[in-house]
């Protein structure tokens, strides 16, 4: 039978710092599973403003670690900003990341690269935050 239905999941990422890139891989595979799609895509978004999505490595967690510390010496936390919440960093580090991945979807699989993972990236933590997976089938 031909899935038409389109799958919404949604889970949660608990932050333990300011900033942090933790990998949601797992997460999203079992959205994919779940939804019983075999071919198409797989939109990973996230709704907060002082957050991010990425593809990456997933092999060696110092290349979170390098990308956060190239993200801070590029905009850091404190600055001529004008944002009066003071997280004004976060807003840009999260426009740079950009909310959301598309994955596509083959044989119910992801089509990562061999080293890529999934990663949800926290600018203005500590705090609970939410990933959507959006899993279409495709025609």
């Amino acid at each position: 039978a031909r899935i038409t239905e389109i799958m919404l999941h949604k889970f949660k990422v608990q932050t333990k710092a300011r900033a942090a890139v933790i990998d949601v891989t797992a997460q999203v595979r079992k959205a994919v599973e779940q939804s019983g799609v075999s071919s198409g895509l797989c939109c990973i978004f996230t709704p907060h403003t002082t957050a991010g999505v990425a593809i990456n490595e997933h092999a060696d967690p110092d290349v979170g670690r390098d990308i956060l510390a190239t993200l801070e010496k590029l905009v850091p936390e404190k600055g001529d900003y004008r944002h009066y919440e003071g997280n004004s960093d976060s807003h840009i580090k999260s426009t740079l990341a950009g909310c959301s991945q598309t994955v596509i979807i083959e044989d119910g699989r992801l089509l990562l690269g061999t080293w890529q993972g999934i990663f949800f990236c926290e600018f203005d933590g500590p705090r609970q935050r939410e990933v959507w997976v959006k899993v279409a089938p495709g025609p």
